[in-house]
């Protein structure tokens, strides 16, 4: 969840940084430009002041005394103050009749622009406005320029126009390194707001995978786990003590239904005993190979079978693992040699192919439980088919015994539900034996972390897979 949490978090924060981000930098490049736009005004202003007094008389005598254009004193004091002012700070300026014939300027030969901004800067002077708001200049137009005009009045006429064409490139500089300033800023800003995020979604879903780590095991069979207080948002850890809530009470029930399996299977016992006592003393005035007697004794037997094994899943659901490092290839090793009498008795061939192999598990319930697959695969492999019991390593986390029979198998219906309780075959009603094998088989090792899987046997039969976890349960 927090891979999905996380991005989502970023994405959001991201998009408010730049949201902000950009209208200042739009803003920091405005300025810059107003800035200078504001000294070429007042440039543009000054020079205007002096040219409304410099008369075109003045321009012709001083073209007649042949020293250039502006060679009267006014006109020549313009001159110079222009030159000087593109020596100095390298911005074109002058002063154009309306005609735009040249009063002053500098440098010599520049003329009016005869189109765009320029132009149009030019034609708002004429009418007496002066320019306040050029077009935009951004870092990446090197070639950009600001032109500025304004009006010089004589008598309530704009008799000219003062135009200054400035380079752009130190604005442009200090608008970027303003931009370098925000983007750093924007950074150490997102920086704190992973930061901020990762804390706040540990923070949130912290009690989640606590939460969910219990149900797992509660899943899993081990009920004894709960939620332990893990922080987070207040509805998570109500959340979490209403699943204790649960938890308790789902144990209490099953804790109760176990004790009514068991003392149900226990006290049933003693009356099935008379019972069965009461039908042997019965037989004893029978003629000999009553079959009515026979058939009573049959099914005496196979509900006292059924009752201890009802006892033995009460058992297997109540008693606590007591896990330890075993070896299991030895305890393998050990079931097949105790169940191989058997397996001669019946005409099956009984194999096996176990090594040093390790796991953790409660050594009498995997025997229990391996006993009961076993006894399984045994009962349903006709003569002369073969048993084969394999151990082996199930990856770098988990160790395997697999029990794989001779017999006819299952369709894929009954794999479904194979290891129900009381459940069996239709075609095997008449085989010996209560339908809670597997089921006891299941229970045994989930209370020590393992699981037990089923699959088709290759090419025929049924293939049984124990598996117990390599690393101690409770240390994960």
């Amino acid at each position: 969840m927090s891979t999905r949490l996380l991005p989502l978090l970023i994405v959001l924060m991201a998009g408010v940084l730049l949201a902000l981000g950009f209208p200042l930098a739009v803003s920091l490049a405005a300025a810059q430009q107003q800035g200078v736009v504001v000294d070429r005004i007042d440039d543009t202003a000054r020079v205007a002041a002096l040219a409304q007094f410099v008369s075109e008389g003045d321009v012709s005598d001083a073209g007649n005394t042949g020293t250039g254009n502006g060679s009267g004193e006014r006109g020549s004091m313009l001159e110079e103050e222009l030159k000087r002012y593109h020596e100095v700070y390298g911005i074109r300026a002058g002063v154009f009749y309306r005609d735009g014939e040249a009063m002053a300027r500098a440098p010599e030969g520049w003329t009016v622009p005869r189109t765009g901004e320029g132009r149009l800067a030019f034609q708002e002077a004429l009418l007496g406005r002066r320019s306040d708001d050029p077009q935009q200049v951004w870092p990446w137009q090197a070639h950009g320029r600001l032109i500025v005009a304004s009006p010089v009045v004589r008598d309530g006429d704009v008799v000219a126009v003062v135009v200054t064409d400035s380079p752009t490139g130190q604005m442009r500089s200090r608008t970027f390194e303003g931009w370098l300033y925000i983007a750093a800023g924007e950074a150490a800003a997102m920086l704190l707001a992973v930061g901020a995020a990762i804390r706040l979604t540990g923070w949130v879903l912290r009690p989640v995978r606590v939460l969910d780590a219990a149900t797992h095991d509660i899943a899993t069979g081990r009920m004894k786990s709960r939620v332990a207080a893990a922080g987070g948002p207040p509805e998570l850890r109500r959340l979490a003590d209403s699943f204790n809530e649960m938890a308790d009470n789902v144990e209490d029930v099953l804790e109760q239904q176990r004790a009514f399996v068991a003392d149900a299977s226990h006290q049933l016992r003693n009356p099935l005993a008379a019972l069965l006592l009461r039908i042997e003393l019965l037989a004893l005035e029978l003629p000999a190979g009553n079959e009515e007697i026979a058939s009573v004794r049959t099914e005496g037997k196979r509900l006292g079978q059924v009752l201890d094994d009802l006892l033995d899943l009460a058992l297997a659901e109540h008693a606590a693992a007591d896990l330890r490092l075993t070896d299991v290839g030895a305890l393998a090793s050990e079931r097949v040699a105790a169940w191989r009498a058997y397996a001669e008795e019946k005409g099956v061939r009984l194999t096996e192919s176990t090594g040093a192999v390790t796991g953790w598990a409660d050594p009498v319930a995997l025997s229990s439980a391996l006993d009961a697959v076993v006894d399984n695969a045994l009962k349903f492999t006709p003569e002369g088919g073969e048993v084969d019991v394999q151990v082996a390593r199930g990856g770098s986390d988990r160790t395997t015994i697999t029990v794989t029979d001779g017999g006819p198998g299952l369709s894929d219906d009954e794999m479904d539900r194979i290891g129900d309780r009381f459940w069996r075959s239709n075609r095997h009603q008449n085989v010996k034996g209560s339908g809670l094998g597997l089921s006891i088989s299941r229970a045994l090792l989930t209370a020590g972390g393992g699981t037990i899987a089923y699959e088709h046997g290759d090419p025929r039969g049924l293939r049984v897979t124990l598996t117990v976890p390599r690393s101690s349960p409770t240390s994960s």
